[in-house]
């Protein structure tokens, strides 16, 4: 299979980049499959075209790896992961737990309005990690990854964290229900929006390989578009 970079087709800088990168998750594929997406920066603003790293959400049902791959990717990048949950929690952003589900009600805009306080747009380089992603302004995001897990590994990595009823069907029923998926697709641009599977440590490594490929593609067009203006 070709690489993201033996790929990458390079047109003009104010137009697409073609990236190789997986977007539609399918358990029966293999864990090399991929399909093709493109990325526009045409219509950027200002301050996001002044910003020389991207940002990326990376979200997903607990259990699917999110912190694994953000940790990881950080580490790999220098980018600075943003546990979104560990803010609300440090900070006290939400009004208790609920009673049934035993997750934080999150005050978001207490929440946002820290986040903002960030250099997201203007400098960019954050890795992004929470178990949702409409809550963040399009303008910040560059690439938003959804992970995906089948339900039967799920299921046995959610009871071995101690999740039981309603918490643990209404991940469960998120999971196989694509919920955060398509709320992905609503919230940005399709073509910023990619699937990916995470079900194994070969997985986790595949991804972050794709999606540094990525972050170095994307960085060669910001400087072409800079060289163009």
């Amino acid at each position: 299979m070709r690489s993201a970079a033996d790929a990458t087709e390079h047109l003009n800088a104010t137009q697409y980049t073609t990236i190789l990168i997986p977007q539609t998750y399918n358990s029966q594929q293999p864990a090399n499959y991929a399909t093709e997406t493109d990325h526009n920066f045409a219509t950027r603003d200002d301050e996001e075209m002044a910003r020389q790293n991207p940002n990326i959400v990376i979200t997903g049902t607990p259990g699917v790896g999110k912190t694994t791959h953000a940790e990881q990717l950080a580490q790999a990048t220098g980018f600075k992961h943003v546990s979104v949950n560990q803010i609300v929690k440090d900070e006290g952003f939400h009004e208790g737990k609920d009673e049934e589900t035993g997750s934080w009600v999150v005050d978001e805009d207490k929440l946002l309005d820290h986040l903002e306080s960030l250099p997201l747009a203007s400098t960019g380089g954050y890795i992004l990690d929470w178990h949702a992603c409409d809550l963040f302004p399009e303008r910040w995001i560059d690439l938003v990854i959804v992970l995906r897990c089948d339900s039967t590994l799920l299921y046995d990595r959610l009871t071995a964290r101690g999740y039981k009823g309603k918490k643990l069907e209404e991940n469960m029923d998120s999971e196989i229900m694509q919920v955060l998926l398509d709320e992905a697709r609503e919230s940005y641009k399709e073509e910023i929006v990619v699937e990916l599977r995470s079900e194994s440590n070969e997985d986790v490594e595949g991804n972050l390989e794709r999606v540094e490929q990525w972050i170095e593609q994307w960085r060669k067009d910001r400087q072409n578009a800079e060289g163009e203006e």
